[in-house]
């Protein structure tokens, strides 16, 4: 006589319980719930209060002064912008400002991390210890110490814009950053970007062809003569083609304006009219005859010294 094996009853209710509640069975899943609801009534009286404290004191909430004008400007803009714009455009401005620094940073810091890391596993003692020494230093200072260190023993120590150093003429380095010149797009910039893009994809499918035929029949080719050919070739024909894709807008300091346009020498002002010269001290004033005429008495009237001290003065505003 065999014996058969049941199977076990079904126990819905027991591993519900123990997903619920755990080992506390349904009395934790109970004060689950509760705390839940506990936390759902204190968000909704943050919310409510917020909202009458915000109407009591005329305080509109919500996105639409994304539609105001913002009315300021912004100095570093990869994209055109003025102070006329909404709130919008300078969101998306400070976005792909915060997206260019995070690959400047993390391309730079991929570069020193690289070579720290070599020179740490390095043979050589001395460049070995420097890359050691870097490692742990960084490491052990906290993030907030290394950035006021940067911002008030570096940039704190440099000299202000109008006192920056300048490099070479066309960069300049104050304790407001480092001013380098603004590149500039020109009509040939998009043949040129799309000559790059072809030649760096040439090069990717020589290097494939290259790698296949050196697995496949034991053939190698050097391909770096096309590469360098195509990467620098093809640019070079777009640039001489279709023009420069760009130009450099070089920055200018307060004193090369000075040296540029001296006072006294004709100049055009922002309107693009022609600014008189300035007159000199010894120059005599010039008066309005038919104003003497109108007041003959006046005219005639002698001026004291310090009268005409404060008319020579006001002159020199004025001319």
């Amino acid at each position: 006589m065999s014996i058969e094996q049941r199977s076990p009853p079904p126990q819905l209710a027991f591993r519900l319980k123990r997903a619920l509640g755990g080992r506390a069975g349904w009395g934790g899943f109970a004060l689950q719930i509760a705390f839940v609801v506990l936390l759902v009534w204190i968000g909704y009286e943050i919310i409510a209060n917020a909202r009458v404290n915000l109407e009591t004191q005329h305080i509109t909430s919500g996105f639409g002064f994304l539609k105001n004008t913002a009315g300021f400007d912004v100095s570093q803009n990869l994209i055109p912008y003025s102070g006329s714009d909404p709130y919008t455009r300078v969101f998306l401005v400070g976005l792909l400002n915060t997206l260019l620094v995070s690959v400047i940073g993390i391309f730079f810091a991929t570069v020193i991390g690289f070579l720290v890391a070599l020179g740490r596993l390095s043979p050589n003692w001395l460049l070995s210890r420097i890359g050691g020494a870097y490692v742990e230093g960084v490491r052990n200072i906290p993030v907030l110490f290394q950035i006021l260190f940067w911002y008030l023993a570096v940039l704190g120590a440099l000299p202000g814009p109008r006192q920056s150093i300048s490099l070479f003429g066309s960069f300049f380095l104050s304790n407001r950053g480092l001013i380098v010149p603004k590149l500039i797009a020109e009509p040939g910039l998009n043949p040129f970007v799309l000559a790059v893009l072809v030649a760096i994809v040439a090069s990717l499918l020589l290097h494939h062809y290259a790698r296949r035929q050196l697995f496949e029949k034991g053939r190698s080719i050097a391909i770096w003569p096309y590469v360098a050919g195509m990467l620098i070739g093809l640019p070079l024909v777009a640039w001489l083609v279709f023009g420069a894709p760009f130009k450099l807008e070089f920055p200018l300091h307060r004193r090369d304006r000075a040296l540029r346009h001296p006072r006294g020498v004709r100049r055009p002002d922002r309107c693009g009219a022609r600014a008189r010269p300035a007159r000199r001290r010894d120059q005599p004033l010039h008066r309005d005859p038919a104003g003497a005429a109108r007041d003959p008495a006046a005219a005639d009237q002698p001026v004291s010294q310090p009268d005409q001290e404060l008319l020579a003065r006001g002159g020199d505003r004025l001319s």
